[in-house]
């Protein structure tokens, strides 16, 4: 746990108050289950293009939320004056919804059982709050930052954009009371090119992270480096070749493969999708209950883990919106499914004994989700560096940052392109290429993986804004990934197929 202080604007509210009064009256109407929270969330956006201050908004969103189960149906309502009295109004409010609801529920809600945890503070790890940096100072970072690319004669224009959150939660259910506060930031910068043959663009591939302003300035990145030689990798780009259609060896780099995780098996291994229970934003999946180890996902090389406690991660959290302790799990061992994302009600539905952690609301107007955790493809411990992979192809791409996907929705069929594209001759990086995209089912992806990079290539990438659930909710997750090396994968020049 960090050593900051979670805000005293947020531990100075009656927070225990507002807790006895929803949780008494919750019982006095014969919850046989509530838990109640209180939330802060504050962000800041600031958008510059071509060095020059386009949009500035900041919001401030709190509220308090009680949740019921009342004859084995759920209730749920929240409200945003921060007093006893509604906190209570809102218990009574969601027993009363429970009781509505019963006439249609055909499923007894039950939880699985979570040890109490008492009293516990979690912050999450970062050294400078962003909040507290001025404004002015954070548009003159960018500012400077964006003359400096349209210094280069290839750049046309440039953007430039900062996202910031801050959120602190209050949670508890009387076996376990936390508090909790995090932060997470997103610095991007697009180089746009415009020459006689049309236009190209290049993004900066700077993950959103969860740390401070102290990420801007050097901890975590070293976006000086990466700005100095964005707008070189932008002029091969637009002088590039096309790629030829085919099929080609592919060294991904993890600035592009987190989001094939993210689609791939982020989303497939959500058990509430794996059983049908969700829908909303990506489908189902494919890989079901049934399957759970015998399912063939990928190579012997492939481990992938779910796991709430990685430094600096999106989804990390100290305990999850049912005061689960978070912890890490593996979903896929040596390239078989071998575990899903769970909450404590599918935890109990399904008998495995108990959550890991991945209740999640995104605001104190939402009910709690089941949503994903940092999902990450593990490195191999003495495993080889990018060069190495690279030296192990013949004919091959090397592709670095995210752009443009598409799966379907049973999260099989995919196909995604990337940022920079560089062609593999022998061993050796020999130019670039553009409209690359790689196309795949999942199963035959994964498998077609033959090795993965060592601790050296690995990055932890990731968005703040994964859609789930109706009404649509918002959750910032991250995906870790070392280089890795695919052979044999369909390749398709996006030109052409545009055309």
């Amino acid at each position: 746990m960090n050593e900051q202080q979670i805000d005293a604007d947020f531990t100075g509210l009656p927070l225990r108050q507002l807790a006895d009064a929803a949780l008494d009256a919750a019982r006095a109407q014969g919850a046989e289950h509530a838990d109640f929270r209180v939330e802060r969330i504050r962000g800041q956006e600031i958008s510059l293009s071509d060095g020059r201050l386009q949009g500035l908004s900041d919001s401030d969103d709190a509220g308090l939320a009680v949740r019921v189960i009342t004859g084995g149906t759920w209730g749920f309502a929240s409200a945003v004056d921060l007093t006893p009295e509604a906190a209570a109004a809102a218990a009574r409010q969601a027993v009363e919804v429970a009781k509505v609801a019963s006439a249609m529920n055909t499923e007894h809600i039950e939880l699985a059982p979570e040890p109490g945890y008492g009293d516990v503070t979690w912050v999450s790890d970062y050294a400078t709050d962003p909040f507290t940096v001025p404004t002015r100072k954070k548009t003159d970072l960018l500012a400077a930052w964006s003359a400096n690319l349209l210094s280069h004669p290839v750049v046309t224009h440039a953007d430039a954009r900062l996202l910031q959150v801050k959120e602190c939660k209050f949670y508890t259910d009387g076996a376990t009371t936390a508090t909790q506060q995090r932060v997470r930031l997103h610095p991007e910068l697009t180089a746009i090119a415009v020459g006689d043959d049309g236009f190209e663009d290049m993004r900066t591939l700077a993950p959103p992270a969860g740390r401070g302003w102290e990420y801007l300035t050097g901890a975590g990145w070293d976006f000086d480096a990466e700005l100095a030689e964005l707008p070189d990798f932008l002029a091969g780009k637009l002088a590039a070749p096309s790629v030829e259609a085919g099929r080609y060896d592919l060294v991904i780099d993890p600035s592009n493969l987190w989001l094939t995780i993210h689609e791939s098996v982020g989303h497939a291994t959500e058990l509430d999708r794996a059983l049908g229970y969700e829908a909303a934003y990506a489908g189902t999946s494919f890989a079901t209950l049934d399957q759970l180890g015998t399912l063939r996902y990928g190579s012997g090389a492939m481990h992938v883990t779910g796991d709430r406690t990685t430094p600096h991660g999106l989804a990390t959290i100290g305990y999850d919106d049912e005061g689960v302790a978070s912890q890490s799990w593996d979903l896929i061992t040596g390239g078989v499914l071998t575990g899903y994302q769970l909450d404590r009600r599918m935890a109990r539905l399904q008998g495995f004994g108990r959550s890991n952690g991945c209740a999640f609301a995104d605001s104190p107007g939402h009910m709690p989700l089941q949503r994903m955790a940092n999902v990450s493809l593990q490195p191999a411990k003495n495993g080889p560096s990018t060069d190495d992979l690279i030296a192990g192809v013949t004919d091959g791409i090397y592709i670095q940052g995210d752009k443009s996907w598409s799966i379907d929705m049973q999260r099989y069929n995919f196909q995604f392109t990337g940022q920079r594209f560089f062609r593999i001759r022998n061993g050796r990086l020999d130019g670039q290429l553009k409209d690359v995209a790689y196309q795949a089912t999942t199963t035959d992806f994964w498998n077609s993986m033959e090795a993965v990079g060592g601790p050296g290539t690995f990055v932890l990438g990731g968005a703040f804004n994964c859609g789930k659930g109706q009404p649509g909710q918002v959750a910032p997750v991250s995906h870790g990934a070392p280089a890795a090396l695919f052979r044999d994968v369909r390749v398709l020049n996006t030109a052409e197929e545009n055309r």
